[in-house]
C-alpha cells in the first residue's frame, strides 16, 4: 500500500540512519534525567518503595579507549539496566573511571623522557603527579564520550573516580580499619618485581608467556642440577633434596661439602626438604632464596641465608664477581662460557616453559625480597557480623553459601581453586601516582596514621595497589564510609558484570574488602561475559590485523547493531566470535524494525483500547503469541540467559511479526470487513508497541527513535526508556 499523505512522521519515508539519530537521542535521554532513579521517583515513573536494581560499572582506565571487551560489557549491563528500569524498579547504574596507576604513570613518564630526556626523579614527585593528573583528566573525557556512544544509561550525576576525594576517604578508612585489626602488616617478603616499571605487582598482574629457551645441566660437586637461569646461581650455597629420595640417602641434612663453583671454591650445605619434586630433573637442586618464591619458603623453613644477586634494574651485584655490573640479559652467554671452560656445564637442551611477565610493561618478572605492605589472608579476624574466620574462609563461604551466585556456575571451581592457593596480598607499589600509604617513618620507628605525626616524619613513598581502591568500588561509589541514603538503599548491589578474565583481579578482592569492611557481600550475582574474538574464534591482536574497533562499527552500522552482535550467541562465560558481517546483519535488522513501524503506522489509525468482542480467534492467537514471547524474553533476562532473550526477541520480530503477521494482515487491512480491519489494526499496534518495548534493552536507539515518532495517543510515556515492560493484562 502507498503511505497515506501526512499519515505518519515524514522521517519514516526514508531509511533509518543511526548517524542522524543516536547522538541526539542520547542527549535527550541525559536531559530527561531518567538515568537517575531519584528523578524517576520524583516524576512518578518509579514508586519510592519499589524494589532496587543496582550495578556499578567496572571502571575503564582513564587512559584507555573503547575496545570490544568494553563494548560487550556495556551492551550487557545496559541491557540489564534498561530491562529492570522498565519493570519499574529503582534502577541505579553508577559510572566511574579508574586511574590505572601503573599504566598511566608509565605512559606519562615515557612521554616526558621522550621529549625532555628526564626521569621522574629528575622532575620530582609533585611535578610528576601534576602532569599525570592533567593527562588523566584529559583522557577521562575521551573514554566517557565513547562509553556514551554505546547508549549506556548511566547516572552521570553519581560519577566516581578511583582517585577523587570521596574515594580517598574510603581508601584511608579501609586501610586504617584493616591495620587496626591486624590484617595489614609490613614485612620483608619475596615479591614480584617489574624491572621496567620499577614497582612490585600482584600475582594476578602477571602474564605467563610460553617461551622456548635452553635448560642447562650444571655440575655442582657430586650432583647435577638443572636451571634455565644460570645468571642467578652465584649465591647458591645450599643443595636441596627430598628426605625420601633413595638416590641421596648417603647425604645428611646439614652436611657440608667443598666444591668448585662459578667464581671459585665454595662450601655447600645439604638441605632435606619435602618441597622437592623427586621426579623433576635429577631430583636435587640448589636454591636462590632472594630470587625465587619457592626457594624463599625453603630458606624460611630452615633459617637459611638469603643473598641478593640481581638488583632492581636487572644488574648483577658484586657477589657475581667478574660479572658484576652486567645486565642479566647480556651476562648469560658470558657466564655460560665460563661454566664451559671450567667443565661445569654438562649439557643443554631445548626447553619450553611459562615465563612470568608484567601485564603492563611486558618485562620479565624478577622476584626480589623487599619490605612491603601486605594483607594477611590467613589470619583469623572478627567480621562486623560477628563471624570469626580468615579472609580466605569468608571469601569461599560467600559463594559456597550462595550469598553470591556466579553465572555460569562452572567458574565456582575456578574461584575456589584460586582462593585455596591465595597468598598474602602485596598492596604496596613503588610508583607515585595513586593513594599514598598512610605510614610515616623516622629512623626505625613507624607510625600508621593518615596525618603526619609532626616534624621529622617522612611519609612512605609507596602507593597502594590500584586493586585496593577498586576493591571498595561497590560501596565507595555509594558514599561509604558515610552511612549515605544511597549506601543504605543500593548495597549490596544486584549484579557485578565483568569479563571472566578478572574474576580474581577484581571480583574476589571486592568480596574480600566488602565482607570485612561492610559486613555484607558486595553483590548478589556475578555475571561473567566471555572474550570477544574474531569471526574465526581467534584472539584479536594488532599483529594478526583482526581487531574490530567498536567505534568504527558504531560509525558504520550504529550502536544498536554493534550491541546486538555482542549479545546474540554470547552465552555467559563463553567467548564471542565477532565479524563485521555479523554487525552488518543487525544493521539490516534495525532497518527492518523501522520498515515494520512504517507499515503499521501507515495502515492504522491511532491507538484504541482493544475491543475484545471484535477479535477473531487468529487475532487473539497473535496477541497471545506476542505476550508468550515477551514473558519468555523477560524470564531469560532474569536468569541471565541474555543471549537466549536476544535471539527470541529478534526472531519474533523478523520471522513472526514481519514475515507472517504483517503478510497475512495485508488482505484484511485492504478488505471490506470494517470490524475485522479495525480488530487487526488494534492487534498490529499492540504488537508494534510491544515489540519496541521488547527490543529496547537490546537496541535502545532505533526503538526510541520509532517511539519518538509515534502519534501521541499511542504512547503511555514520553520516553520509551521509562515505559513499562509488556505484560499480558
Amino acid at each position: 500500500m502507498e503511505p497515506k499523505e501526512n499519515a505518519i512522521n515524514p522521517d519514516f519515508l526514508k531509511p533509518y540512519s543511526p548517524q542522524d539519530n543516536e547522538k541526539n537521542l542520547y542527549k535527550k535521554w541525559e536531559e530527561s534525567g531518567y538515568f537517575n532513579p531519584d528523578v524517576c521517583i520524583e516524576r512518578g515513573i518509579t514508586a519510592s518503595d519499589a524494589e532496587t536494581f543496582s550495578i556499578v560499572l567496572p571502571p575503564p582506565n582513564v587512559t584507555g579507549v573503547l575496545h570490544m571487551g568494553h563494548a560487550a560489557m556495556l551492551a550487557v549491563e545496559d541491557l540489564l539496566v534498561r530491562y529492570h528500569r522498565m519493570l519499574g524498579k529503582r534502577t541505579l547504574w553508577i559510572p566511574g573511571t579508574d586511574s590505572a596507576a601503573i599504566a598511566t604513570q608509565s605512559k606519562v613518564e615515557g612521554e616526558i623522557y621522550k621529549k625532555e630526556k628526564k626521569t621522574r626523579h629528575d622532575i620530582g614527585r609533585d611535578e610528576l603527579l601534576k602532569r599525570v593528573g592533567e593527562f588523566a583528566e584529559a583522557s577521562k573525557d575521551t573514554i566517557i564520550s565513547q562509553t556514551k556512544s554505546m547508549g549506556s544509561s548511566l547516572d552521570w550525576s553519581r560519577y566516581a573516580y578511583t582517585l577523587d576525594e570521596t574515594r580517598y576517604k574510603a581508601v584511608m578508612e579501609a586501610f586504617m580499619r584493616m591495620y587496626d585489626a591486624g590484617l595489614i602488616y609490613r614485612g620483608e617478603r619475596i615479591v614480584n618485581w617489574d624491572p621496567k616499571g620499577q614497582t612490585t605487582i600482584s600475582d594476578d598482574e602477571i602474564v605467563h608467556e610460553e617461551r622456548k629457551e635452553k635448560f642447562y645441566y650444571l655440575k655442582y660437586g657430586p650432583f647435577t642440577i638443572g636451571t634455565s637461569r644460570p645468571e642467578t646461581k652465584f649465591g647458591d650455597k645450599y643443595v636441596v633434596m627430598h628426605p625420601d629420595d633413595a638416590r641421596y640417602k648417603e647425604y645428611e641434612h646439614g652436611q657440608t661439602l667443598e666444591l668448585e663453583w662459578i667464581n671459585g671454591p665454595i662450601t655447600a650445605t645439604v638441605i632435606k626438604d619435602e618441597a622437592i619434586d623427586m621426579e623433576f630433573g635429577t631430583g636435587v637442586m640448589t636454591i636462590t632464596p632472594w630470587h625465587d618464591a619457592t626457594d624463599f619458603e625453603i630458606a624460611g623453613r630452615h633459617n637459611l641465608d638469603k643473598e641478593q644477586v640481581i638488583d632492581e634494574r636487572g644488574i648483577l651485584l658484586p657477589i657475581a664477581g667478574e660479572f658484576a655490573g652486567q645486565h642479566i640479559k647480556k651476562a648469560r652467554e658470558n657466564i655460560l662460557e665460563k661454566l664451559r671452560s671450567k667443565g661445569l656445564l654438562e649439557k643443554e637442551e631445548d626447553y619450553t616453559h611459562n615465563v612470568s611477565t608484567a601485564e603492563r610493561t611486558g618485562e620479565v618478572i624478577e622476584p626480589q625480597i623487599k619490605a612491603q605492605w601486605f594483607i594477611a589472608v590467613n589470619k583469623k579476624v572478627e567480621f562486623p557480623d560477628g563471624r570469626v574466620m580468615t579472609l580466605k574462609e569468608r571469601m569461599r563461604e560467600a559463594v559456597e553459601g550462595e550469598e553470591i551466585k556466579i553465572a555460569p556456575d562452572r567458574f565456582n571451581k575456578t574461584y575456589y581453586h584460586w582462593i585455596d592457593n591465595l597468598r598474602d596480598w602485596n598492596i604496596s607499589r613503588q610508583i607515585w601516582f595513586g593513594h599514598r600509604v598512610p605510614a610515616w617513618f623516622t629512623g626505625n620507628e613507624v607510625k600508621v596514621q593518615i596525618e603526619s605525626p609532626g616534624e621529622g616524619w617522612e611519609q612512605d613513598p609507596d602507593t597502594l595497589d590500584t586493586w585496593f581502591s577498586s576493591g571498595l568500588w561497590t560501596f565507595s561509589t555509594l558514599g561509604w564510609p558515610e552511612e549515605t541514603a544511597d549506601f543504605k538503599t543500593y548495597h549490596p548491589t544486584t549484579v557485578l558484570e565483568t569479563g571472566y578474565d578478572i574474576l580474581f583481579f577484581w571480583v574476589a578482592r571486592m568480596i574480600l574488602m566488602s565482607t570485612f569492611l561492610v559486613g555484607e557481600v558486595p553483590f548478589k550475582n556475578v555475571y561473567l561475559h566471555g572474550m570477544v574474538r574474531d569471526g574465526k574464534g581467534q584472539k584479536m591482536s594488532k599483529s594478526k590485523g583482526n581487531i574490530i574497533d567498536p567505534l568504527d562499527m558504531i560509525e558504520k552500522y550504529g550502536a544498536d547493531a554493534t550491541r546486538l552482535s555482542l549479545v546474540v550467541g554470547a552465552a555467559p562465560g563463553n567467548d564471542v566470535p565477532l565479524s563485521e558481517d555479523k554487525i552488518r546483519g543487525y544493521k539490516h535488522f534495525a532497518n527492518k524494525l523501522w520498515n515494520i513501524s512504517r507499515f503499521v503506522l501507515t495502515n492504522t489509525e491511532g491507538k484504541k483500547d482493544i475491543d475484545k468482542s471484535l477479535l477473531s480467534p487468529r487475532d487473539q492467537e497473535i496477541l497471545d503469541g506476542f505476550y508468550t514471547v515477551a514473558k519468555e524474553v523477560g524470564d531469560d533476562i532474569e536468569k541471565f540467559g541474555l543471549y537466549l532473550a536476544a535471539d527470541k526477541a529478534y526472531h519474533y520480530v523478523w520471522d513472526e511479526l514481519a514475515a507472517k503477521i504483517l503478510e497475512e494482515s495485508k488482505p484484511i487491512l485492504n478488505g471490506d470487513d470494517s470490524e475485522a480491519k479495525q480488530a487487526r489494526q488494534q492487534v498490529l499496534i499492540e504488537c508494534l508497541i510491544g515489540s519496541l518495548k521488547l527490543l529496547h534493552p537490546f537496541m535502545p536507539f532505533v526503538t526510541e527513535a520509532v517511539w519518538q515518532r509515534l502519534p501521541e495517543d499511542m504512547k503511555d510515556t514520553e520516553f520509551l526508556m521509562v515505559a513499562k515492560w509488556p505484560t499480558k493484562n
